[in-house]
């Protein structure tokens, strides 16, 4: 067990819901580590939550003020060395083409150099690898995704979040994050992403109704989408058989609020069909402004509704954000919408965060807007930086 591949060989071949204790075996041994933990961001990405058998688990640690959060938000190791036990402990990113997962920490003895480089380096690659292990073993094993939990999700809850991609990748282009609101209880709202050599297309839904009412329709919509996509359909045709099948299931009683996105990545080309009420604003040079749109029919109003596409064009060093209802729409103790003042703000002041800590700041704020009483909808924000593609690369 000489080298990261090998360790990596040991998780591939550990049971699902052993992954974990084969890699603290693994350091335990190859760095005699006095400590291995593994942390996962909750579903509200405020708290990050040790993995073990519940409730037999350690107390969670905050995303904003605690060293394994600040490893998480930086996207970055973080190394704490205590002086009088000679001991250092390292934070390390755990994440899976830039979806956030959580943290790795390490406890090692060190000497008067502290910890070595290429040290810091294998207890990355240690991660990277247990984080393509985990992503694969939450098909198998419900260690990881219980562990997630600060507390239980509603029955909508749990069928929304198995229908989200993830909360955030990367890929040179662009990068992309997007978070839901109340976490624990959310229900109509949705998003959805894709990626092909040439190609993202994004969705941004929410469905109509409460509770699981919501959820199902939602994952009717999500899932018909996915279908045609998959088909290899226009957007247009996309949204003509998503449209049906609601149409068909429903006979127009409920519908779908949709935003329906492709980016030709090589050119920054967008083709956009607005089926509904979630927004999109721009920040372009540092000017915040809304993308007016030609509303069309949400998805399954009616049968047979054509949907036109229509277009624009993002250029390197633009940010998009795509907000549902429950957002904009948010009203203060005194009757103002978020939208009217507060949403500027919040964009501006998100200015310099990373798109995938975008949305959850935002929802943050957006809390202080309406104070804390519960929130008459649910929220969604999706945030893309779009960096363009390389000119060497733009052959497509």
């Amino acid at each position: 067990m000489d080298r990261p591949g090998a360790i990596e060989r040991s998780l591939r071949e550990a049971a699902p819901h052993e992954i974990f204790d084969v890699l603290r075996s693994v350091l335990e041994h190859r760095h005699h580590a006095e400590a291995v933990e593994l942390l996962m961001v909750d579903y509200a990405m405020t708290k990050l939550q040790p993995v073990g058998i519940l409730p037999h688990t350690r107390t969670p640690v905050s995303v904003y003020d605690s060293a394994p959060g600040r490893a998480f938000g930086a996207q970055e190791p973080h190394c704490v060395y205590d002086d009088a036990a000679s001991t250092v402990t390292a934070h390390v990113p755990l994440s899976v083409r830039g979806d956030r997962l959580g943290v790795l920490s390490v406890t090692l003895r060190v000497g008067e150099d502290g910890l070595a480089k290429d040290v810091l380096e294998e207890l990355q690659q240690c991660a990277d690898g247990l984080a393509h292990e985990v992503v694969v073993a939450e098909r198998d094993t419900d260690l990881f995704l219980q562990a997630r939990r600060a507390e239980r999700l509603t029955l909508a809850a749990e069928m929304q979040w198995q229908l989200l991609p993830g909360r955030s990748c990367t890929r040179p282009e662009y990068s992309l994050g997007a978070q839901l609101e109340p976490a624990y209880a959310i229900f109509g709202d949705s998003f959805d992403w894709s990626a092909s050599a040439d190609d993202l297309y994004l969705t941004v839904s929410n469905g109509m109704g409460e509770g699981i009412d919501a959820a199902l329709l939602t994952n009717l919509a999500v899932n018909a989408l996915r279908n045609a996509r998959r088909a290899g359909l226009s957007l247009s045709d996309q949204a003509y058989l998503a449209d049906q099948a609601i149409y068909g299931q429903y006979g127009g009683s409920r519908f779908t609020s949709t935003l329906l996105l492709r980016f030709h990545l090589p050119t920054g080309d967008v083709e956009i069909i607005d089926a509904g009420s979630p927004r999109v604003w721009r920040v372009r040079a540092g000017v915040v402004e809304a993308i007016e749109l030609e509303a069309q029919i949400p998805l399954g109003m009616f049968e047979d509704t054509d949907y036109v596409p229509q277009h624009f064009t993002v250029e390197p060093g633009d940010r998009l954000l795509f907000i549902s209802d429950g957002v904009y729409d948010a009203l203060s103790p005194g009757g103002e919408k978020y939208s009217l003042r507060a949403l500027a703000g919040s964009i501006t002041s998100t200015r310099l965060l990373p798109a995938p800590q975008v949305p959850r700041a935002m929802l943050q704020e957006l809390l202080g807007h309406r104070g804390s009483g519960p929130a008459a909808d649910d929220s969604l924000v999706m945030c893309l930086d779009w960096h363009g593609r390389p000119a060497a690369d733009r052959a497509g």
